[in-house]
């Protein structure tokens, strides 16, 4: 029983102190879950599509140089990163075929029977024609806004201030729900 109780996975409906981390949760080497500890973060409002959070991140961190995948499976990526190339896009580019594949289903919505072209340029090449199908084959590649052991490697570093990042956070103990 004393076993059982010792591995059971704990949840805390608030953020521990770093001093109740230390000495009651982390010595029991188990997960631990700490719910809602996100909700009050200005990135869930910031980043929202439906707020601006587009034009938002597009003003924030648009001269950077994120990488996306081409996946020859849209609209579903299956998570083989083997099989889909990775292309370096400005994040502006990014974000400004985001918008205007919001704006195309916002147009369809209304008119069924609208086939816009999307136009995505990609650095080193010519432009090109994407329908919306064929645009849904770029997915944002993994873009850490923290990396501890190489700061050089953050693109997005700007966006941390609309985390509040805790102690535990930094160092990948939370799990967050």
């Amino acid at each position: 029983m004393a076993m059982e109780e010792s591995l059971r996975i704990q949840t805390l409906d608030r953020v521990p102190s770093a001093e109740e981390f230390e000495f009651q949760i982390e010595p029991k080497n188990v997960p631990a879950v700490f719910r809602g500890c996100v909700k009050y973060w200005k990135a869930l409002s910031n980043w929202n599509p439906s707020n601006g959070g587009l034009s938002y991140l597009q003003e924030r961190v648009g001269s950077s140089v994120v990488e996306v995948m081409l996946s020859r499976s849209p609209p579903v990526f299956y998570g083989d990163i083997r099989s889909h190339e990775r292309v370096p896009l400005p994040f502006s580019t990014f974000i400004g075929f985001c918008m205007d594949h919001l704006r195309n289903k916002e147009d369809e919505e209304d008119n069924p029977c609208h086939s816009d072209k999307n136009r995505l340029e990609m650095p080193g090449s010519e432009q090109t024609d994407c329908d919306v199908t064929e645009a849904q084959q770029f997915y944002l590649a993994q873009v850490p806004i923290l990396n501890a052991e190489n700061e050089e490697a953050i693109r997005l570093k700007c966006l941390l201030e609309d985390i509040d990042i805790v102690r535990g956070l930094l160092l990948g103990i939370y799990v967050l729900l």
